[in-house]
């Protein structure tokens, strides 16, 4: 009798809804289903999980980093930087400033990468349908703010880099930058760092979170699918570099002045002497590497972090 009244009652169920023995075996409706279970992490946890993925993927991206950077501040190719660094100092140069780095990482990236989730869904732009202006706006909310926090560590990461003699220690750099310039020698390039920042991480996290839509339109994989991550951050990655370019370039300029000298008066003044003495298109030297160094950075960044969201139970970006 039991048997009788489930089948009685199934066949009851379909005949109302005839569409509901479908919607439950609709594997797009369950995988929607099993998302809405997920739950969205909190600022603090977001930003710890957006530092870890940043300190993990800097590991691979710091020697292209520095041959960028190297090449910003001289007339060098790419080659022949890579081959000097290789010859003068050996392979272990290419992780100079690693320390300032990781600080860097652990502050300026945790906050712009790891924050922008819980910033974006605070002023609406949660939904993947939602205005692409509100998107870049919270990346570029998160960037400014990860920018002031982080600024110390770029200015010691830049000057370490470019260090082609013995490596100074920690102690003995900060101490020679604060016996000269004080605090505000961590801070010199602030203004440019914020705008590079705000401009960087509009594109990458917009520009990441618009692409991941397109690519689950077009193939139908999930969201939290690492091929979409893949991808995502692939696009990302050249439309950041296209853009930062510019701002890389004069903030590098500014935070390797000596830390006992003032070679320019600001970000505008940096880029007016620029642009005379080397043009308009030196504005974007070190392209090459720049994308060598976003490109993979925003992927295993991007990647890591989803991935953890995944084993925390957390929503996917």
């Amino acid at each position: 009798s039991t048997y009788f009244h489930k089948t009685c009652q199934n066949k009851s169920s379909f005949i109302l809804n005839p569409m509901a023995s479908e919607k439950q075996d609709d594997p797009k409706m369950v995988v929607a289903q099993s998302a809405e279970l997920l739950k969205k992490p909190t600022l603090l946890q977001s930003t710890i999980l957006g530092g870890t993925s940043a300190i993990f993927a800097v590991n691979f991206t710091h020697p292209i980093e520095l041959v960028k950077t190297r090449i910003q501040v001289s007339s060098s190719g790419l080659l022949e930087t890579c081959s000097m660094a290789l010859r003068n100092e050996g392979i272990l140069s290419f992780w100079k400033g690693i320390a300032f780095a990781y600080g860097r990482e652990g502050s300026y990236t945790a906050i712009r990468l790891g924050a922008y989730t819980p910033v974006r869904d605070a002023i609406g732009a949660g939904d993947p349908n939602a205005p692409w202006y509100l998107k870049f706006l919270a990346g570029a909310l998160t960037g400014g703010v990860g920018s002031v926090a982080g600024n110390p560590f770029d200015v010691l990461k830049t000057l370490a880099q470019t260090n082609k003699e013995k490596s100074l220690p920690l102690a003995t750099l900060v101490g020679q930058m604060y016996q000269n310039q004080g605090i505000a020698g961590f801070y010199r390039g602030v203004e440019v760092n914020v705008i590079r920042a705000c401009v960087l991480n509009a594109t990458k996290m917009g520009v990441y979170d618009i692409s991941k839509g397109y690519v689950v339109k077009t193939t139908g994989w999930e969201r939290k699918d690492p091929r979409t991550a893949f991808f995502s951050s692939f696009v990302a990655g050249f439309f950041m570099t296209t853009t930062v370019a510019p701002f890389d370039r004069i903030r590098t300029k500014i935070m390797n002045q000596p830390v006992d000298s003032k070679q320019y008066n600001g970000m505008v003044d940096c880029l007016t002497k620029t642009i005379r003495d080397e043009g308009v298109l030196s504005l974007w030297r070190g392209f090459v590497p720049i994308w060598a160094r976003f490109a993979p950075m925003a992927t295993i960044q991007l990647l890591t972090i989803e991935a953890l969201y995944g084993n925390f139970g957390f929503k996917s970006i």
